[in-house]
């Protein structure tokens, strides 16, 4: 940290004058952040790139770099989170290795300088200037409810879970070696400046974090100067390094990740061992034994054949059906997902107002945050699930939890693991399921059910979940 009326102490009250400045003229100015809907959300984080351009020329592909010079973005940025929330964090008991990681990147190795048990202030302080070290904060919207707004719109854009981790580094210092992730990244500079390198990857798309020898990694294919406001965005794979230059007292950036255990491998291994139970249960070829010993043989290059085959009989199956539905990768975003961030309109979590009728109308609530789904293993019953209401705020909630890795998958406060929550029906409701879903508003007597009753009986169980308003 500077010295006491250094030069970058004068720099950052300059830097904190300008952002005053900024933050009164946005609020006569439209936001930085669109939060009407998740497409709206992403379009302005991108932004100038147009959505279109991004997913046809940046996504998966190449790296994307939006140097903004805007201090209304800047302001907005710095909100999400500064060096100085530190110390008020700390005061709220946070733990080295769960929470905070303080480190620092020697001779092209991770040098990890965490301490044991409740992170004290003054000593996070002390490593920070003296030993140069970087402050890794871990999942930072469960503390800033900007950023829980900003990443919960981004599950539901992407149906991916959403992840974050604040970096603050000091000046002349780099705190993690050159690597890659397995995520995709969209970086968001909030104080300071970072200089960066990127490189070519050596393992595309990776599945894997893994850090990489500099003469292994070649010369930088980009390398630039981030600033207050900027957005940086690379795919998985990506080798990538960073430090504060000098000249900068310090560096604070947001990581945003996504995507993680998220592509067609992952999709195809929770998916197939459903489609092959189900197969297995009309075609007879499938259930005739494997041959004798084939368990005890090294080679089994015989069977090859045999097994194309069959693979070939399950691609029959899923043309002839148009079904194959993942079931752990849909359990685990819906359980571990942030709930809405719904502000002054928590009421909405509580069934409230008139009671649905027939001559009723209805709209469905919470429409990125329900999920309708087939379970072959519960007789094909149809389920709309949702995490439960007591998830959805609060300390002790999903928020709190949000991707901080599992013990049993978190236990509650009750001492059970947290499930996925909602109501089950039998499978003739799943087209009156799909008008709640697909329509903006649906009278309850039109709902493709057989009789008044049943149709009652659906709205009722909906709205006492809190997942349709009566209007």
């Amino acid at each position: 940290m500077p010295k006491k009326g250094g030069k970058h102490t004068e720099m950052g009250k300059e830097t904190q004058a300008q952002c005053k400045r900024a933050k009164l003229e946005a609020a006569s100015s439209p936001p930085v952040l669109n939060f009407e809907s998740p497409d709206s959300l992403f379009r302005s984080l991108i932004s100038p790139i147009k959505e279109e351009v991004f997913f046809r020329e940046y996504w998966e592909q190449k790296p994307l770099l939006v140097q903004r010079s805007d201090p209304l973005v800047a302001a907005y940025y710095l909100s999400l989170f500064q060096l100085s929330d530190l110390k008020e964090l700390c005061s709220q008991g946070l733990y080295y290795g769960r929470d905070v990681n303080v480190c620092r990147c020697v001779n092209g190795k991770k040098k990890v300088l965490n301490k044991d048990g409740k992170v004290n202030y003054m000593q996070l302080k002390k490593d920070f200037d003296q030993k140069k070290a970087t402050i890794q904060f871990h999942q930072p919207q469960r503390f800033k409810e900007e950023l829980w707004k900003i990443q919960e719109k981004l599950e539901c854009y992407f149906g991916s879970l959403v992840g974050s981790n604040v970096y603050i580094t000091p000046q002349g210092s780099q705190g993690l070696p050159p690597h890659y992730d397995d995520v995709e990244v969209f970086i968001l500079q909030l104080e300071g400046e970072k200089h960066w390198r990127l490189y070519k990857p050596t393992v595309h798309l990776a599945r894997e974090y893994n850090v990489e020898s500099e003469d292994r990694i070649g010369n930088p294919t980009h390398e630039f100067i981030l600033k207050p406001g900027d957005l940086l965005y690379f795919p998985r794979g990506t080798i990538h390094q960073a430090d504060t230059p000098p000249g900068t007292s310090y560096s604070t950036h947001v990581t945003i990740s996504t995507y993680q255990n998220n592509s067609w491998a992952d999709f195809l291994l929770d998916a197939i061992p459903g489609l092959v139970f189900d197969t297995a249960k009309d075609d007879v070829t499938l259930r005739t034994s494997i041959p004798r010993q084939l368990l005890m043989q090294v080679n089994a290059a015989d069977w090859t054949e045999k097994l194309s085959g069959l693979l070939r009989r399950l691609a029959d199956r899923l043309e002839l059906t148009r079904d194959l539905r993942p079931s752990d990768m849909k359990k685990d975003f819906i359980t571990h997902r942030l709930p809405p961030c719904l502000g002054r309109d928590s009421h909405a979590l509580v069934p409230g107002g008139k009671l649905p009728k027939i001559d009723s109308k209805i709209r469905l609530q919470f429409r990125d945050h329900a999920v309708v789904t087939v379970e072959p293993d519960q007789g094909n019953a149809v389920s709309t699930v949702k995490p439960p209401l007591c998830a959805w705020g609060g300390l002790g909630s999903a928020r709190q939890t949000h991707m901080m890795g599992t013990e049993d998958d978190t236990a509650s406060e009750g001492g059970t693991s947290q499930q996925t929550h909602g109501l089950r029906f039998p499978l003739s409701y799943l087209e009156a399921l799909k008008q709640i879903w697909s329509c903006s508003t649906v009278p309850v007597k039109e709902l493709n059910l057989s009789s008044d009753e049943e149709k009652e009986n659906l709205a009722l169980s909906l709205w006492s979940e809190c997942l349709i308003e009566v209007l």
